[in-house]
């Protein structure tokens, strides 16, 4: 039970790699909020893990938003232990100057920008707690780019680059930030990944991975939840590839 006390907020909680977290954290004894758009989904996770869970709607791409979700998980615990960033979206695969505007901004709203409202929100507890740990959901996307996912990329490179830049800063108020790097997986996003979901498009970005299959919510959830426990309190800064080895 290595989350055995801790509370924790996990955005885009319901579905996908994000429900992975939740169930493992969940299962090591850790308090989650399920964070979701899909406000239903999120509560029907929630019921599933019975007391130690509990769903609320956000969009995190709003700061109003993001800062009610805030105000409810500190009304709930009084404080928050683990923040996991893992809310994300993506554009269809597409030559770089026929992204739409809207997609573009969708993008950086939802990868980007949420990550400064949850900050915003919650770091200032966790500094004058004095502890706290950070995990953002990155992508191998943001470490070994490829064509078509251009703006998706960006983003997810844009990602580590402030896991880094918030774990330099905030480490002398010992919080702990992180980012995990997964390769695509079983989740809601890997159509809009792959383009068209086909046993040849699955065969085609397989074959680009040395273990030879795609990441699942479970090794997320395994991997998140080492690097959010006192297990892992001398790592901070880093952006862990949960890949298959996939960026080799």
């Amino acid at each position: 039970m290595r989350l055995t006390g801790k509370t924790a907020i996990v955005t885009g909680g319901a579905s996908g790699f994000g429900a992975g977290i939740v169930r493992k954290f969940t299962a090591e004894g850790c308090r989650v909020m399920i964070a979701d758009i899909n406000g239903a989904a999120a509560k029907d996770l929630a019921d599933q893990m019975g007391d130690h869970a509990v769903a609320h709607e956000v969009d995190v791409a709003e700061g109003a938003s993001v800062d009610g979700m805030a105000r409810a998980a500190h009304a709930l615990w009084g404080h928050v232990d683990i923040l996991v960033n893992n809310a994300g979206v993506t554009h269809l695969p597409t030559p770089m100057e026929d992204v739409s505007e809207a997609d573009f901004d969708r993008v950086t709203a939802v990868n980007m920008k949420s990550v400064y409202l949850t900050a915003r929100a919650l770091v200032g507890g966790m500094k004058s707690a004095g502890k706290g740990a950070i995990l953002n959901i990155a992508s191998t996307a943001g470490l070994s780019p490829r064509p078509n996912l251009n703006w998706y990329n960006a983003s997810k490179g844009w990602m580590i680059t402030a896991t880094k830049t918030m774990a330099v800063e905030l480490a002398p108020s010992g919080v702990r930030v992180n980012a995990l790097c997964p390769v695509a997986g079983e989740t809601p996003l890997l159509k809009s990944f792959l383009g068209e979901d086909t046993p040849e498009m699955r065969a085609k970005f397989l074959a680009t991975i040395p273990l030879g299959r795609f990441s699942t919510p479970q090794d997320m959830g395994n991997a998140a939840c080492f690097l959010c426990s006192d297990e892992a309190s001398m790592i901070t800064g880093t952006a862990m590839e949960v890949d298959g080895g996939r960026c080799i």
